[in-house]
């Protein structure tokens, strides 16, 4: 099994960064290429929904990403540091119905989620006073790609 992590600061622009590394290693690990396009847009979403978290909560604080393959799976786990009170009736199930109900105006964070749900082929969230992981996988070939 290898891990890549990474951090980075509270800006958009880095959101680019994280989608790009995302693919690249995805398609390293034989992700299909049908399926590079959600890797992309689910990353993409995850991150930039913890960016504004940590604009609104904590601008200071990096937010973490974890790329690896493992038994035959490409998972994404994207960390912010961002206070949530998303929390279920239990631990990492959100609820989607309190979350989407917020009202205009408000940041919904919920949105994002959902819209990553219907990306990845398996999502886990992970919601808490001290911040929110969302764990996301692929189909990927077993052992991945060789290295070059």
């Amino acid at each position: 099994m290898a891990t890549v992590e990474l951090t980075f600061s509270a800006l958009p622009a880095h959101v680019r960064t994280a989608r790009l590394l995302a693919t690249a290693i995805a398609r390293r690990t034989g992700v299909e290429e049908s399926l590079l396009d959600e890797v992309r847009l689910a990353v993409g979403e995850a991150c930039s929904r913890a960016v504004e978290a940590h604009r609104l909560h904590c601008p200071g604080e990096p937010i973490r990403i974890e790329l690896c393959d493992d038994s035959g799976r490409f998972e994404v786990i994207v960390t912010d540091s961002a206070p949530s009170d998303e929390q279920g009736p239990e631990f990492g199930v959100p609820r989607f119905d309190d979350i989407l109900g917020q009202g205009p105006g408000v940041f919904m964070p919920g949105f994002g989620i959902a819209v990553i749900a219907g990306l990845a082929d398996d999502v886990e969230v992970y919601p808490s006073q001290k911040g929110m992981r969302i764990r996301m996988s692929w189909p990927a070939a077993a052992g991945g790609l060789s290295p070059v």
